[in-house]
């Protein structure tokens, strides 16, 4: 299903308070966006800005690069473990002094523990997968953020207009009472009814120019910068030609559908390493000595050991993995249940959306048939000024509804892509270079030495995010 252009998409406003300072702002704003200039922020522009400022992807992909260290971790444990010492030491020995100075090198490996290792280090690559899919589902919640913004910045000029125009009709209508009470044709009440609902008008439109600062704050917040002139909204993506293929699609593709089946295999993992813990471990150490007035000594040692009794601890570490692996499963699926319903409420709001524009359109057109011939009554005397304002209150009321509608409409392609988990910079083909978690994943999984060629890369890597540099 292909969503038609959408070239006037606005929202609601909402009654506010605000500082002249924001009312300023929001004056600013509404010159500028009238204007649309060649220049104008684009839809793309305003999801690039907030996909390369946003506070909460550098945040997570913080949190990636950390897991990708556990992976390291896990596998350093299978690796030797080499050390060095030198002690210098004095002793009295009746009334004399013995020194014994030695440096000693050393060396140890685990060379069976019932796979316990192995266990952990498949674990955490399956924990970096998770975390990898989380990654993608704030990707996603970033740019329905940008939408949302972009989209009520529109709304909220549109409304500020609709209110201006509304003032100019009120203040034709007051002129018109006016006159008319000259000759003798109405009374004064007619003429306080027009002053009231104009009062009322222009108390409304500074309302309205508030609700565009806070707009355009909201804007600030997803992008990183305030709108200059924002274009009107491309066609929107397509999304789906059914809400059952759309459900389909979003309980197997989900960024958190994936991520929690990582999760439930690193669970199932770990109930495996909780179950080798009850075997034994076998490892080996060496060193080799060199000692003042002695020479050079040396040593191999094989050691293996197992637990006879724990207090029922290990058995309660796997009877506890079981249980974490079981949460993880039922949270599978009910993450199943909780797609399918963000998928169908997406999918609702988009079909109410179409109803809302549908009938809104004829609203409209009955408000302004209403109203000019209720305005011509008006002139021949068969109306009166409350009948005229309250006419021009139907027509601004249809149109204020419309805009909703239609922003109701485009906000909800947008959501119901992301409910599918397609709402991201790949698929929407915004052109630019993402952040490429393989990149820090591959120079760290196999935890380097610091002085290794691969540790001097890693660091390199480490050094472009702005990360620890070695001396």
């Amino acid at each position: 299903m292909t969503i038609g252009a959408l070239s006037r998409e606005f929202g609601p406003a909402r009654p506010c308070r605000v500082s002249r300072l924001r009312l300023a702002l929001a004056t600013v704003g509404l010159s500028v966006l009238g204007a649309l200039p060649l220049s104008a922020q684009s839809l793309s522009d305003t999801l690039i800005m907030a996909y390369r400022t946003s506070n909460l992807l550098e945040q997570n992909r913080a949190v990636l690069r950390a897991a990708d260290e556990d992976v390291g971790i896990a596998i350093a444990a299978l690796r030797p473990v080499m050390a060095y010492a030198l002690n210098s030491s004095i002793t009295p020995d009746n009334w004399a002094f013995d020194d014994t100075n030695y440096a000693q090198i050393s060396a140890s490996i685990t060379l069976y523990e019932a796979g316990r290792n192995k266990l952990a280090t498949e674990a955490a690559k399956e924990l970096v997968l998770a975390t990898r899919q989380s990654l993608v589902g704030v990707e996603q919640q970033v740019l329905l953020a940008a939408v949302r913004a972009f989209m009520n910045v529109r709304s909220q000029l549109e409304y500020v207009r609709l209110r201006q125009r509304n003032v100019q009709v009120i203040e034709q209508q007051l002129r018109a009472a006016q006159d008319r009470f000259e000759v003798g044709e109405v009374t004064r009440t007619d003429v306080s009814l027009a002053e009231a609902r104009l009062a009322a008008a222009r108390s409304a439109l500074v309302a309205a120019k508030g609700d565009l600062a806070v707009a355009q704050e909201s804007y600030k917040a997803a992008t990183g910068a305030y709108p200059t002139a924002l274009s009107a909204p491309p066609t929107a993506p397509a999304t789906a030609n059914t809400v059952d293929e759309a459900r389909s699609y979003g309980t197997q593709n989900h960024p958190s559908i994936k991520q929690i089946q990582h999760e439930v295999r690193a669970a199932e993992l770990n109930v495996r390493r909780a179950i080798a813990a009850n075997n034994g471990k076998l490892t080996a150490s060496a060193y080799l000595r060199h000692t003042q007035d002695v020479g050079d000594t040396s040593n191999i040692t094989l050691n293996f050991s197992q637990t006879i009794s724990s207090g029922g601890g290990l058995m309660a570490a796997a009877r506890k993995a079981q249980a974490s692996a079981e949460r993880a499963r039922a949270g599978l699926l009910q993450q199943g249940v909780v797609v399918s319903q963000e998928v169908s409420n997406a999918w609702s709001q988009l079909d109410v959306a179409r109803a809302r524009i549908a009938a809104s359109d004829l609203q409209i057109a009955a408000a302004r048939l209403a109203f000019d011939g209720i305005s011509e009554e008006a002139k021949l005397g068969a109306r009166t000024t409350l009948d005229v304002l309250d006419a021009e209150q139907e027509v601004l009321n249809a149109e204020v509804d419309k805009i909703s509608a239609v922003n109701q409409r485009y906000v909800a392609v947008y959501a119901l892509l992301s409910a599918m988990g397609l709402l991201t910079v790949d698929h929407l083909k915004l052109g630019i270079v993402t952040y490429d978690p393989e990149a820090y994943y591959n120079a760290a999984k196999l935890a380097p030495e610091l002085m290794s060629a691969q540790g001097r890369k890693l660091n390199k890597v480490f050094d472009k995010i702005g990360g620890l540099k070695s001396d």
